[in-house]
């Protein structure tokens, strides 16, 4: 693991309601490194995400020393008539990236669904479509809010992979995970 620092939080909190989800939270994340996040529903671990994505404004402290980052939600992102090819090729656009399409899907095992509407999409296959957007462009922070939710084994052996190789390349990722942790974290997080 690298001394690099890819993100940093000081002090973060969070109130839902009259309720505080978490206060005084500090979070230095290094290059290289797997944070898991674990905590009951409704912990907070989805809004320290948000935080730590800029999607939510902290109720106290910070988030510092931000590199460029992927969001992945609980939420798939798929509109009910888009297909994955035609997902995927939004943010490429939107991102100014060049990455081919195919081997995303490929790699994504969404050869054969590439062009059926979300509508008609397995709960996995949106996922993986979802997931395939880390692929179009290289940041070097994934935020991943329950990432592994309706994978089948492969889609899980390929997450783990990809996780694997984006930190093996100095990238970092932070997760929220319920469960065994597919992944080997350097941190754990309990909300």
């Amino acid at each position: 693991m690298s001394s690099a620092i890819l993100l940093q939080a000081e002090g973060l909190g969070a109130i839902k309601g009259e309720r505080v989800l978490f206060s005084g939270l500090d979070l230095t994340v290094y290059a290289g490194a797997a944070v898991v996040l674990r905590g009951a529903n409704g912990s907070g671990k989805s809004t320290l995400l948000r935080q730590l994505a800029g999607l939510a404004r902290p109720d106290a402290g910070a988030v510092t020393n931000e590199a460029p980052h992927h969001w992945l939600g609980h939420r798939d992102g798929i509109k009910p008539h888009e297909t994955p090819r035609h997902h995927l090729r939004h943010w490429a656009r939107a991102w100014g990236s060049q990455a081919d399409i195919a081997q995303i899907a490929t790699r994504m095992g969404l050869e054969r669904p590439i062009d059926v509407a979300g509508r008609l999409l397995s709960a996995g296959q949106r996922r993986r479509a979802a997931i395939g957007r880390l692929l179009l462009t290289e940041r070097p922070v994934w935020l991943l809010d329950e990432p592994f939710t309706a994978l089948d084994a492969a889609g899980r052996d390929t997450l783990v992979e990809m996780i694997a190789a984006h930190r093996r390349s100095g990238g970092c990722v932070v997760a929220s995970l319920h469960g065994e942790a597919p992944i080997t974290a350097t941190e754990e997080v309990t909300l």
